[in-house]
């Protein structure tokens, strides 16, 4: 996964432990502290966890829209006759010559 920089979980910070000496900080603001980090930290990991899904939708989407993409210049370089592009009027021409032909000029 992604989380190859973080070095402390929420459980890390919350079992962390501090020397206590004369001259030492007072624990109770070292543990109110460490509850602030671990809210923080908590919240952190779940907003990486939501992108992380989010991102990996993205790219699904994306990798179907190239396919589909894919899909439709296959479909429309199939309607490109002697290297130019067909175009609706040119399919009209085409269509009311074959019905002189086949049902007589005087149509």
């Amino acid at each position: 996964m992604y989380n190859e920089n973080i070095n402390l979980t929420p459980q890390d910070i919350l079992d962390k432990d501090f020397n206590v000496d004369t001259r030492g900080y007072r624990p109770q603001e070292v543990d109110k502290f460490l509850d602030i980090i671990i809210k923080d930290y908590t919240e952190y990991n779940s907003m990486v966890k939501k992108l992380l899904k989010e991102n990996r939708m993205l790219e699904e989407e994306v990798a179907s829209l190239k396919h589909e993409i894919r899909k439709l210049k296959e479909t429309s370089e199939a309607g490109e006759v002697g290297g130019s592009r067909m175009t609706n009027l040119d399919l009209l021409k085409r269509i009311s010559n074959l019905e002189k032909t086949v049902y007589g000029k005087n149509e």
